[in-house]
């Protein structure tokens, strides 16, 4: 890891993740693959899946009779937890108010109506293992949001077919189409449809650079909750921290492709533990070489003065995970403002989160925590505003947006509200 000094180093380094990344032959490439999937529909969802995926698909929808033959090959102690994760992301979401609002004025009324979505397409990741979690973090609040229509696109395997436990998870949720297609084809299909896959409103979950660039460039034309970057955690950690955690929880990240451990601490003894124990648990880690390659290459460590130091660091680089391993992490807690998900305390590890804590793990990273947030239910619902203006109300405050229209040389939009007042050749309406 490479170590920093103070708020000022880390800024002149942690900055940095603002800029915009501007891979310009990823965007050539995936404009190509949009293109063509838009313009030849199913047959280009057939060629790419066999240059990429190196399978031939006849049909691109998962038969029924796999949802099946799945539930059959999963254990059953993890379809077990399969399903105990669904019911804490159900029940954590369920908190999240839901309902619009009518709120009585002078007669009238203002609020809100707040609408489900009717399809949502959930990307899932295949790679070298399928990321069921990431269905389960995506579609549940969905479900719970009120979508009808949940569908899932995700590689299929060098033989044709899907992960069992994606299947076990999307059944789980009673979803019960899912397309055999990944990358950025798959977000073209979701998007633009084809003569198999119906278009979905809006398009959730991380993938590749190819799937995210796909994502940046049909949004306007379907909804598109974020542009997920590689994942990232920032341990927050004083003297009092016991080094194998901090480890843990930082490889626990690091072990994932282009990922950005940070530690931050008040202690140059912890800092000294902790990369002696990092060498320690990589040996015999399966993942060892992903995570080091994290650690090496893209991994931080910074000491500071204070926690209060340490906070301005941790909102400076405003992390997708802040882990608060410190005595008193409620104490700091107030002094959050930017992080995609907090973890308080020893027993609250974010590898807990991926799985079953309840929040999504789906979590804004590079920074954009600065302005975004986890997948959660709103995600999935329109509030549309409603508008019951009172004859009463209407003669207090006309006047004055009539004024405004005026003001901005919009004349029609003034003789809109005079004449419900009488103002312009009409007489006002008082019932």
């Amino acid at each position: 890891m490479k170590v920093l000094r103070g708020l000022d180093e880390a800024r002149a380094v942690f900055t940095r993740r603002r800029a915009p990344q501007n891979d310009q032959a990823t965007r050539r490439a995936t404009e190509e693959i949009l293109n063509r999937v838009r313009d030849e529909g199913d047959d280009a969802l057939r060629h790419y899946s066999e240059r990429f995926d190196g399978v031939r698909l006849d049909e691109l929808t998962v038969p029924a009779d796999a949802f099946a033959d799945a539930l059959g090959v999963v254990p059953s102690d993890l379809r077990e937890a399969i399903a105990l994760s669904a019911r804490r992301i159900r029940a954590y979401y369920e908190h999240q108010p839901r309902e619009g609002f009518l709120q009585p004025e002078a007669g009238g009324l203002i609020g809100q109506l707040v609408r489900p979505l009717e399809r949502v397409g959930c990307y899932v990741p295949g790679g070298s293992a399928p990321l069921f979690s990431t269905l389960l973090m995506s579609a549940v609040p969905a479900r719970v949001a009120g979508v009808p229509d949940i569908v899932v696109a995700t590689p299929p395997r060098k033989d044709g077919s899907v992960a069992p436990e994606i299947l076990v998870a999307a059944h789980e949720l009673g979803i019960s189409t899912v397309y055999r297609v990944g990358g950025a084809q798959a977000i073209a299909a979701l998007a633009y449809g084809t003569e198999t896959i119906t278009p979905v409103d809006k398009i959730v979950g991380p993938g590749n650079p190819y799937v995210v660039a796909a994502k940046q460039l049909v949004f306007g034309t379907v909804g598109i909750e974020s542009l997920p970057g590689p994942t990232e955690t920032l341990v927050l950690a004083d003297a009092d921290a016991d080094p194998r955690h901090v480890v843990a929880d930082l490889l626990a990240q690091a072990e994932h492709v282009y990922a950005q451990p940070v530690l931050v601490t008040t202690s140059e003894a912890l800092l000294s533990a902790v990369e002696a124990e990092i060498e320690t648990q990589l040996h015999g880690l399966s993942t060892a070489a992903s995570a080091r390659e994290s650690v090496e290459e893209r991994g931080y460590a910074v000491l500071v003065a204070d926690l209060d130091e340490g906070m301005a660091v941790a909102n400076l680089y405003a992390p997708e995970h802040l882990c608060l391993l410190v005595r008193d992490p409620w104490g700091v807690l107030g002094h959050v403002k930017h992080a995609g998900g907090i973890f308080l305390g020893e027993h609250s590890m974010e590898a807990l989160g991926d799985y079953m804590a309840g929040p999504s793990h789906v979590m804004p990273t590079g920074a954009t925590a600065r302005f975004s947030s986890a997948i959660n239910v709103r995600d999935f619902q329109k509030v549309i505003p409603l508008v019951n203006t009172s004859a009463a109300l209407l003669k207090e405050i006309g006047p004055a947006a009539a004024r405004m229209a005026r003001a901005e040389g919009l004349e029609a939009h003034a003789r809109a509200i005079e004449s419900r007042l009488g103002v312009v050749g009409s007489s006002p309406h008082n019932d």
